[in-house]
């Protein structure tokens, strides 16, 4: 690893680590709230603070950090799919289909605007946060 490849691992990490502070904490807000047919606008403000740290978060997730390790460790990029899987080898991730799931969702919430949509969208939010919450975990010790 180059001293310019580590010095961007730590800024990414550090990034990283706020982001997830974040999410975690939207996360715990938006549990108590729960899923419902009707939210107040001070609810609702909480779920969109939570999808965007969602998405967010998996971002720095997938395109900065399994990028940079691939680069650091010598692969080729590649595809979001080859990043993700060579995340599941490294045991970064709980698993590839899960991380595809949570992409698939990152960009749903950024192009959803029907109301009824965006219940379902808070409701994998809620379930696949907790995947995203330990990868950071297991990232961080990995490139410890």
């Amino acid at each position: 690893m180059t001293r310019d490849e580590e010095q961007l691992l730590i800024e990414e990490l550090y990034l990283l680590d706020n982001s997830n502070q974040m999410l975690r904490y939207s996360y715990r807000e938006c549990k108590k709230i729960g899923i419902k047919t009707a939210y107040t606008f001070e609810e609702l403000d909480k779920f969109e603070a939570l999808t965007s740290r969602f998405a967010r978060t998996s971002d720095l997730i997938i395109q900065k950090i399994f990028r940079l390790i691939d680069i650091i460790e010598l692969e080729k990029p590649g595809s979001i799919i080859d990043r993700i899987n060579r995340a599941e080898k490294r045991g970064l991730i709980c698993s590839a289909e899960t991380f595809k799931d949570i992409r698939r969702l990152r960009n749903d919430i950024a192009h959803e605007y029907i109301p009824t949509a965006i219940e379902e969208i808070f409701k994998k939010v809620l379930k696949l946060t907790p995947d995203i919450i330990d990868s950071v975990e297991k990232i961080k010790k990995y490139c410890q």
